[in-house]
């Protein structure tokens, strides 16, 4: 069987039984001990397409059930092949793949304002109980942060929220604009908690739906507003910008016209901060299983691609800060709040087994990405003016505990 043969050469650590579609079984065994999985292919074909485009084909035969686990479960498969990847990566399929997404990544990842609403609809316009099973209460759909391994998501999403605020140097009334403000949880929480005057701009009109509603239900329309737009299109001034999980959207030939944007929208003395997903390694690809079916024109960008492009339309970066195993602990709460939903998401009207099997390999295989790959999601605070914000980074710790003092007295 030439999957065996191919996953032969490569399986270092941990073991895996491959039952080929004549039902023989195929039983690979690592060097180091580790996680044993096996799994079932169902016919000849799925296993070709899996050994010669592994990256695509693989989240393709579990959606379609031409690949099914016997032992264990897909992410009991992933976290394997995670172990593994090092020497999955060196495989030569992979490498051509790689080297090919560096030469198409531009077409893949422009995005005109139309093209990039279409991207957003295609993931964010899903029904709002499908999210509503696998998100914290305040639905942030971005990486948590865990103070500690006990925390639960509400608390780490709620760390999140402080911890970015209190970057920001917010003070009653300033002007925010949220770039890319999803569900509203990140603009409500600065109107409600520092005073801030907030507009928040999405192109996701559930989104917009959902956010101005709360706004509304919250008694905090007056000073937190949300529109249906691209912030290329928002012709305000601000005091501050933030930006959570969205600069992932933009791609990588447009990070230029981004930065000359939040510029033109920053006052003199402001500050944004932006928080994404980026890769611990050279500019590159997509997954194309996840570009095809989760994110369409996403992209995930390497920090010298971000940096570069900050310097050229002339804004500083005043802090950094990289959030290394948190998007993996967020994602594990996620998928295990999914599992626990799916017969409720398989009963919602146009989702089946096959689209619950698509979610569980998403959710599975990007905790895999940022647990043992070169996924990160990094904090940038960026300046117009070098001396816009202190000369030590104490301000951040007093702040949060400033706003956790007050959120526990307020519970009180």
């Amino acid at each position: 069987m030439l999957l065996a043969k191919v996953l032969g050469r490569i399986l270092n650590e941990g073991q895996l039984t491959i039952i080929d579609a004549a039902g023989r079984p195929h039983r690979l065994e690592g060097a180091r001990k580790g996680p044993s999985v096996a799994i079932r292919v169902h016919d000849w074909w799925t296993g070709v397409r899996i050994a010669l485009r592994p990256r695509l084909a693989l989240g393709e035969a579990y959606m379609d059930g031409t690949l099914t686990i016997e032992q264990g479960d897909i992410h009991d498969l992933l976290d394997l092949l995670g172990r593994n990847m090092a020497a999955i990566e060196s495989m030569p399929p992979i490498r051509w793949s790689f080297g090919w997404q560096r030469l198409i990544r531009a077409l893949q990842q422009y995005n005109p304002v139309g093209r990039a609403q279409r991207n957003v609809a295609h993931h964010y316009d899903l029904k709002d109980e499908l999210y509503d099973s696998f998100l914290d209460r305040d639905r942030q759909y971005s990486c948590a942060y865990f103070l500690s391994p006990t925390d639960t998501l509400e608390q780490a999403q709620q760390n999140k929220k402080r911890h970015i605020a209190a970057k920001l140097l917010l003070q009653p009334g300033m002007k925010v604009l949220d770039i890319g403000s999803g569900w509203g949880g990140m603009g409500l929480y600065l109107g409600r908690e520092f005073g801030a005057d907030v507009t928040g701009v999405t192109l996701s009109t559930e989104q917009h739906s959902f956010s101005s509603r709360r706004a509304l239900e919250d008694g905090l329309a007056d000073r937190v507003r949300f529109k249906l737009l691209d912030y290329r299109q928002e012709p305000g001034l601000y005091d501050r910008i933030v930006s959570v999980g969205m600069f992932e959207h933009v791609g990588a030939a447009h990070h230029l016209e981004y930065f000359s944007k939040v510029k033109a929208l920053l006052k003199d003395d402001g500050v944004m901060l932006l928080h994404a997903i980026g890769r611990m390694e050279p500019p590159g690809g997509t997954n194309v299983w996840l570009r095809k079916y989760i994110f369409p024109g996403g992209y995930s960008p390497a920090l010298s691609e971000v940096l570069a492009a900050v310097e050229k339309v002339g804004l500083y970066v005043t802090d950094v800060e990289i959030l290394r195993l948190h998007y993996a602990q967020t994602l594990r709460h996620w998928r295990q709040r999914f599992l626990a939903n799916r017969d409720k998401v398989k009963q919602m009207a146009g989702y089946d087994d096959r689209f619950c099997r698509m979610w569980e390999f998403y959710l599975a295989g990007c905790e895999i990405a940022f647990r043992y790959m070169n996924q990160m999601v990094f904090q940038l605070q960026i300046a117009r003016r070098q001396d816009a914000v202190p000369l030590n980074r104490d301000y951040i710790t007093d702040t949060e505990r400033g706003a956790n003092v007050a959120h526990s007295v307020a519970a009180e």
